[in-house]
């Protein structure tokens, strides 16, 4: 083992002695363990997948104002705000967890740039033209279809890191749920031990997030939207 020198001053004197170089730890060590996970997520499905640290999530309060204006799903959803942990909550939670995969996955939906930059706008607004609409509304068809396969590859990574003995692994997923065509929000949830949150609703800047970890996205996306999904590792 390595040994380093240390000095020391007493009265006026000068003292050298040897000490074991204790070695640095290393943040690869803590997440190694997991690599079974990264190997699970790719045989899935996913296009890349990382086993990074609970402090890589780019936790933000401004991400639920995209959930507050303009988005259909707010409020209508048991797994959406206001229904879902706050950022600050969240956080608190993150610090619980040892290590989190991050993966990605294609999606099979298509839109063209003018169905691309107003998904939203061109199904809700009256003036929308009926082709537009159309094939705006094939977009979101096929798109949630891909987030179902997403979260059913998540799910299936939960379950793996279930298994080897992580009992309080949960699974983030891709967009609102499409598990039932109308949230049963009069009553409970259908499908309680499917649902999952997405990223965003707790307050994950998806993007600045990637970037943090060294993984590519494009969006807003073109043509082709990328879905990520998220594991938290007790």
């Amino acid at each position: 083992m390595a040994t380093q020198e240390v000095t020391e001053w007493g009265g006026g004197n000068r003292k050298t002695r040897r000490t074991l170089a204790m070695p640095k730890r290393s943040s690869k060590g803590k997440t190694s363990k997991f690599q079974f996970l990264v190997e699970e997520a790719r045989r899935l499905g996913a296009i890349e997948a990382k086993i990074v640290t609970p402090g890589k999530l780019v936790v933000e309060d401004r991400v639920l104002l995209k959930c507050r204006t303009g988005c259909t799903a707010y409020g209508q959803k048991f797994v959406c705000p206001p229904y879902t942990p706050t950022p600050q909550e969240f956080r608190k939670i993150l610090r619980e967890y040892r290590a989190i995969l991050v993966a990605k996955f294609p999606a099979e939906a298509e839109a063209d740039e003018d169905v691309g930059r107003s998904l939203v706008k061109n199904l809700c607004a009256p003036d929308t033209p009926a082709d537009l609409r159309s094939r705006t509304k094939e977009f979101w068809d096929t798109w949630g279809g891909d987030k179902r396969r997403i979260l059913l590859a998540m799910l299936a990574l939960e379950k793996a890191a279930f298994n080897q003995g992580y009992t309080l692994a949960i699974a983030l997923t891709a967009g609102s749920c499409t598990l039932c065509e109308k949230c049963n929000m009069e009553g409970s949830c259908t499908h309680p031990s499917m649902a999952r949150y997405p990223e965003h609703a707790l307050g994950v800047n998806v993007k600045k997030t990637l970037q943090n970890i060294g993984m590519s996205i494009t969006f807003p996306f073109e043509k082709h939207p990328e879905g990520i999904g998220t594991l938290l590792i007790d």
